[in-house]
């Protein structure tokens, strides 16, 4: 396991007077808690992470676009963010990269952290990899492996899969970690002939606050669970686990979310993209999971499978919800129902709009976030920004 230290020489004396600047203008907030950030960008990914120290870590950008980087800064503003320590991109698709270039306007960006090239010719955001040279020229850089360690003040980061590889030492003082996984047992492979080739190359990183254990694997797929996964667990157990690959069933194995046995789960979806009913299955009967919190009502769960509104930030109107239930239209990767509209986009960011994730009929108004305030002592709680509902969980014993 190596710590990152491939900056750039003559940064750091930049470094060290950027950090005596930013102290001395107040932009880092010190607070006693890691606060993590889940963005509504429908159906795309952007994750905040917030250290104790004020120092802020930012998990992909959104779809192309204004409308997901506007909602990347509302919430780095109510965090009081005024720069990006370090920047993660999975992986390359258009949902997950498509608002670098503009949020780069808006806030300084640090330390670029991703897979290196991508496995795929076409580039989903045209023009992506000439303007991305350019962004980490001016700042630095740094391709992940497997059991390296992102510098986060407070925080243990671990990178545990990037460019299709994964992690096979157990993380020191995990709990749980390297011991064998049950559920390998029962593992069936599925055809990923069909998988989008940049997925399973995603960077993924568990991140340790004290007691308090976290994971982000971003669109990491299926079958590349179980290499990470079997037969032994390097990475243990966590308290918080944002659903693979926004909650479809391309990803989050039994391998994965059994072996990792989380409490609370964050599904980083939108209305069409998802939700499924296998994931959701897996996710209820993971053993010690005490709830499912979305971004989204997600169509592909219906009635039965979302979670209770309290839990849910971005809720349909309820004639569209009924309209729904009775007419469904296509999810994501699944064909149009009987009265549905037109299926949204493709995977990877093919067919969408300017807006991206999952089809761009989202909607219009308020896009809430949920937030999670996590203490050292492994306890958090959980706060859905519509209703102002939260929940704490209180340490494990």
């Amino acid at each position: 396991m190596t710590i990152f230290k491939r900056f750039k020489p003559q940064y750091a004396l930049l470094a060290g007077l950027a950090l005596g600047t930013m102290l001395l203008n107040g932009q880092s907030t010190p607070r006693k808690t890691l606060d993590i950030y889940f963005i509504d960008v429908e159906g795309g990914h952007s994750t905040l992470y917030v250290a104790p120290s004020g120092e802020a870590m930012l998990i992909d950008t959104g779809s192309p676009g204004t409308r997901d980087v506007e909602r990347i800064m509302d919430v780095i503003n109510a965090a009081g963010v005024k720069q990006i320590d370090q920047l993660i991109l999975t992986h390359y698709h258009s949902d997950h990269i498509g608002g670098l270039e503009e949020l780069a306007k808006r806030i300084p960006i640090r330390h670029f952290i991703d897979h290196g090239t991508s496995v795929e010719e076409r580039e989903p955001v045209p023009g992506f990899q000439k303007m991305y040279a350019e962004l980490y020229a001016k700042a630095t850089r740094t391709i992940a492996k497997p059991g390296d360690k992102i510098p986060f003040a407070g925080t243990n980061v671990v990178v545990v899969t990037s460019a299709g590889k994964t992690l096979k030492t157990p993380i020191a003082g995990a709990p749980g970690a390297g011991r064998p996984n049950p559920a390998c047992a029962d593992f069936k492979p599925r055809d990923e002939s069909h998988v989008d080739p940049d997925n399973p190359q995603s960077v993924g990183i568990v991140m340790a606050y004290g007691k308090f254990r976290t994971i982000n694997l971003g669109d990491f797929t299926w079958n590349v669970e179980k290499d990470l996964m079997c037969p032994n667990n390097p990475i243990g157990t966590v308290d918080l686990y944002i659903t693979s690959h926004h909650g479809i069933d391309q990803s989050g194995s039994p391998v994965l979310v059994h072996g990792l046995q989380p409490r609370v789960a964050v599904m980083h979806n939108s209305t069409r993209k998802g939700g499924a009913i296998q994931t959701m299955q897996i996710l209820h009967t993971s053993p010690g999971l005490e709830d499912i919190w979305q971004l989204h009502w997600a169509y592909a769960a219906g009635l039965e499978q979302n979670s209770p509104g309290l839990f849910i930030a971005n809720m349909e109107e309820p004639a569209v919800i009924a309209n729904v239930l009775n007419n469904p239209p296509p999810t994501f990767g699944q064909p149009r129902g009987p009265g549905g509209p037109p299926a949204g986009g493709a995977p990877g960011g093919a067919g969408r709009g300017a807006g991206g994730g999952g089809g761009r009929g989202g909607h219009t108004g308020p896009a809430f976030w949920i937030k999670v305030s996590a203490n050292s002592d492994g306890s958090f709680t959980v706060t859905n920004t519509r209703n102002s509902f939260s929940k704490t969980y209180a340490a494990r014993k």
